[in-house]
């Protein structure tokens, strides 16, 4: 219980921690989101002045009423954050950040979660029989998949996108689906779901081939470890089946320190990839992200921020209260 009391009680103050820091670093950066707004309302209405309600209205909307002080700021900002409320985009007046984000994140969910989750099973499978058959000819897939994963990926995302998009043409450049063919948006139906994957197959293939390197170089090196334990000498020597000894004994317990780092890109999978996203113009979380920073869209950007945030902490507590779990020696340490 001490254990569990104290990780709680780290988390707590690391949450803190991290929205104060969300609110203050957007702050600190040149700009003011209201006075942007306020541009655009003018040039939008020929060059008139806007009335003092107006603009005072402006930056009441936007969470920082032009009479209020720091801390009057950020006292307003936990209110509205414990009520769910991000505040409005002032890029995309007048919708929510909420709403922003929650159209966003789906996307990001489908393209990076899936290429995150392929990377990591054919990381660890092809690391498991490598590592299993080290020696061979199978060892030189370790050199080949590091190389591919040393290439800068928004490099290789370019390449995919000249050689399959613009010069082939079997895939599409940009956005998540065929605007053509859903002028009304997303829907449920097969033609949708065959336009979502045509759309997200290069920048996820993009991710795959540049994580994947990773996982199987990991897995491989704690296959040969674990391959010289007692408990495996001891099963090869009782006669067991090589397949066996393979799957229940060796890659069993090697794949249990790449599961730790699996929960935790998972959970910077709501990040999205950035570049990868602005390469192909994916409508996700990491290109809403690169469209607040150019924009100085402060609440859009703190939303953004603390949505990815949360996430990882969220991993990172989950992950411990299963490790206190797994591994008593954890909370004997704590």
């Amino acid at each position: 219980m001490k254990f569990y009391l104290r990780r709680i009680g780290f988390y707590i103050i690391t949450v803190w921690a991290a929205v104060s820091l969300n609110f203050l670093l957007p702050r600190m950066m040149p700009g003011d989101p209201a006075a942007i707004m306020i541009g655009k309302l003018r040039r939008a209405s020929g060059g008139r002045e806007l009335s003092p309600q107006v603009i005072q209205d402006i930056y009441t909307l936007l969470g920082a009423g032009k009479d209020m002080s720091l801390w009057d700021q950020y006292l307003a900002y936990w209110g509205r954050l414990l009520h769910g409320d991000l505040g409005l985009s002032s890029t995309r007046y007048p919708y929510p950040v909420v709403e922003l984000i929650g159209n966003a994140l789906p996307w990001t969910l489908f393209m990076v979660g899936i290429a995150t989750v392929i990377s990591f099973v054919l990381g660890i499978v092809g690391g498991a029989w490598v590592g299993w058959k080290r020696g061979t000819w199978l060892d030189q897939l370790v050199p080949a998949t590091a190389l591919l994963q040393s290439i800068p990926y928004f490099w290789l995302a370019l390449v995919f996108v000249a050689v399959f998009a613009v010069q082939l043409g079997w895939l599409p450049i940009v956005g998540a689906y065929d605007p053509f063919d859903f002028p009304s948006g997303p829907e449920w139906s097969w033609d949708f779901f065959v336009s979502a994957v045509q759309h997200a197959f290069l920048p996820a293939l993009t991710i795959v081939i540049s994580s994947i390197g990773g996982w199987l170089l990991g897995m491989r090196n704690m296959m040969v470890s674990t391959m010289s334990e007692d408990y495996v000498l001891t099963a090869e020597a009782k006669g067991l089946k090589a397949g066996r000894i393979r799957d229940r004994y060796a890659a069993r317990n090697a794949a249990i320190p790449s599961l730790a780092g699996f929960s935790i890109a998972l959970a910077f999978v709501v990040a999205g990839s950035i570049v990868t996203e602005q390469v192909f113009s994916y409508p996700g979380i990491g290109k809403l992200m690169i469209q607040s920073v150019q924009g100085l869209d402060y609440t859009l950007m703190q939303g953004v921020f603390l949505v990815i945030t949360l996430t990882v902490l969220a991993a990172n507590f989950l992950m411990d209260l299963l490790y206190g779990l797994i591994d008593p020696r954890v909370r004997n340490d704590v």
